[in-house]
């Protein structure tokens, strides 16, 4: 136990805070070329090629099913070769994904050959944002320490999502001016910018010890990444759904319910990503996920995109929290030398989620149509109350994360 607590870094001081800036700037450039397409995608897919709102899941959820292939890799690398190195890669990754993006451009008068290479485009970008995550968390929480574990998810993760607010109307602008061509070539270009970021940082070495089994790690994380599974199912729903909506009830600009969302859930965890530290991850994602599934239900029920927008507003306030408060369950469970592992094994599930479940929505949106997928994901979302009640009954032993912050 001691040198558990010798290995790790003097982080949980304001400067380990501090260090996660230059983190959460890479994270914030990488991610943008992910948020550049969500609003337009599927109207790309839907609208030009021409597809049903079946491919639309299918394309959108593709890069998700990347991620899962692709997340205990990543951490495993993360943890043997050092974060900074993942970081690189992912990056590297995403240079090559919006290579692919340019190339289904030459194939539009093809489209099942077009969307063929956009899936694979939008699967090389699911495994850069893989390492990428993945890399940073386990950076994050290397520089930071322990204690702070929550406020690290929700920072790094934060810079994500402010990406992805920035991206929607930044990425519908590009699209009306210079079609899917411009997002291509942002796609491509970004990530370079993110690499010239990453290369003056100092890495941080692995820790030390021998790592458990990727069997071992899961069995302690399966509960707090099924609860993060079924909330993030609303992240699915506004990702793929919510500008399509607006374009079906002629509600314009498309891309205000996904930014109201993104833009929620950043002001949620920069003010309060602490939260979840100081009150318990599986409490504070019990009273989220009741918030983000309200908000799903008042996107159906809304007459209006003004009440869409309070919809989306409060879904994003509750789903920001949800992710980090469990993660905090995840980490506290898992040895330190396994942190990256823990968090790819942890972010699985969403990736199982979004994955699978956006294609399966996309059935709900043909069959019932897209107001019932909000419905649908709604319910979804309140699953996810019993598995945080049932990690606050579970009250396990004191992790490392609580050792150093009691």
């Amino acid at each position: 136990m001691m040198s558990t607590t010798t290995a790790q870094p003097p982080a949980a001081t304001g400067s380990g805070i501090v260090a996660l800036l230059p983190i959460m700037a890479v994270v914030l450039v990488a991610f943008l070329v992910i948020g550049l397409a969500l609003p337009v995608l599927p109207l790309h897919v839907h609208l030009g090629l021409e597809f049903s709102t079946f491919v639309v899941g299918l394309v959108t959820g593709s890069q998700f099913v990347a991620s899962l292939l692709s997340r205990v890799w990543a951490g495993r690398f993360a943890d043997s070769r050092g974060a900074k190195h993942a970081v690189v890669a992912g990056l590297l990754a995403a240079v090559a994904g919006g290579l692919l993006y340019l190339l289904s451009l030459r194939f539009v008068g093809a489209p099942s050959v077009s969307v063929t290479i956009l899936i694979l485009g939008r699967a090389l970008l699911g495994a850069a944002e893989s390492f990428i995550i993945t890399g940073g968390v386990s950076w994050g929480l290397a520089l930071a320490g322990p204690a702070n574990a929550g406020r690290v998810i929700a920072w790094v993760g934060m810079a994500m999502f402010a990406a992805l607010a920035l991206g929607a109307p930044l990425g519908t602008t590009l699209y009306a001016f210079g079609g899917f061509a411009a997002i291509a070539a942002l796609t491509t270009l970004a990530p370079l910018a993110a690499i010239a970021l990453v290369v003056p940082l100092a890495p941080v070495p692995p820790q030390r010890g021998t790592r458990p089994a990727l069997l071992k790690v899961a069995r302690v994380v399966w509960r707090p990444g099924f609860g993060s599974a079924l909330s993030s199912l609303g992240f699915g729903t506004m990702i793929a759904f919510s500008s399509l909506l607006s374009a079906e009830r002629h509600w314009a600009p498309v891309w205000l319910l996904f930014s109201a969302f993104a833009a929620f859930l950043v002001a949620a965890r920069l003010f309060l990503g602490h939260v979840p530290d100081r009150l318990g991850g599986a409490r504070v994602a019990l009273v989220s996920v009741v918030i983000e599934a309200a908000g799903l239900a008042l996107i159906w029920l809304a007459p209006t995109q003004a009440v869409a927008a309070v919809g989306a507003s409060l879904t994003g306030l509750g789903f920001a929290l949800v992710y980090p408060g469990l993660g905090i369950e995840a980490v506290r469970r898992a040895p330190p030398q396994s942190r990256g592992l823990a968090m790819g094994a942890y972010t699985a599930f969403l990736d199982v989620a979004l994955g699978f479940g956006s294609p399966a929505l996309g059935l709900v949106a043909g069959w019932a149509g897209l107001g019932a997928v909000f419905l649908v994901s709604a319910l979804v979302v309140l699953g996810a109350a019993g598995v945080a009640l049932h990690l606050m009954r579970d009250n396990p032993p004191r992790g490392p994360a609580d050792r150093s912050a009691g």
